[in-house]
């Protein structure tokens, strides 16, 4: 027997102390768009990487999203994260200026016929330079290069706040909204305390 979906409740629900909670939009790309420039700007290379370790992983997650408490990858055991970087079906690149990590970009497909555009992005002092879009690109040229019928992403109101028009502009179409509540991981230590400013603590 299915399990029906549980919607939250119209109007205001309150979030546990300790927690924080946004507002996700997902958004899918169903057909191959018309292939687009995927050169990236001068200094800077995209690199698959086939073995990384977990802390390297795990500090470049921290360099690139801290600032949008991106979190997932922190609370994964170290089993698990080493099973999914290990997987075929995912493939981890990184992008590099002068030696130096200053991006990320992961695809999933794990999932028959379709990709998740897990991760997408770059360090501040590598935006605004046209390195986004150009990384997108890439992504999407590197997804649809596979057999799939399906390219799929979801943003949240902790990104940056172009994220969801960036995402539009690329070629997907939102098609569902959800809510998270989640442990703040600067409370459990996962990301320093001062992490997304933006953001407010409430221990």
């Amino acid at each position: 027997m299915t399990t029906p979906p549980q919607f939250v409740p119209t109007g205001y629900s309150d979030v546990p102390p300790g927690h924080i909670a946004s507002v996700v939009t997902d958004l899918e790309m169903l057909s191959r768009p018309v292939a687009a420039d995927t050169s990236l700007p001068a200094g800077f290379t995209l690199a698959p990487v086939a073995d990384i370790g977990l802390d390297a992983y795990r500090s470049l997650f921290r360099k690139v999203g801290a600032d949008w408490l991106w979190f997932s990858r922190l609370f994964m055991a170290d089993d698990d994260l080493a099973a999914t970087l290990a997987d075929p079906n995912v493939e981890v690149h990184i992008v590099r200026s002068s030696r130096e990590d200053v991006g990320i970009l992961e695809l999933d497909f794990r999932q028959t016929g379709q990709c998740e555009l897990t991760f997408l992005g770059l360090t501040a002092d590598c935006t605004g330079i046209g390195l986004g879009r150009a990384l997108m690109s890439k992504a999407i040229a590197l997804a649809w290069a596979r057999p799939i019928k399906r390219l799929w992403v979801h943003t949240c109101t902790y990104d940056h706040p172009s994220a969801l028009r960036f995402y539009i502009n690329a070629g997907f179409k939102p098609y569902a909204v959800r809510v998270e509540v989640q442990i703040d991981p600067r409370l459990t230590g996962h990301l320093p305390r001062d992490a997304a400013p933006q953001v407010p603590i409430i221990g």
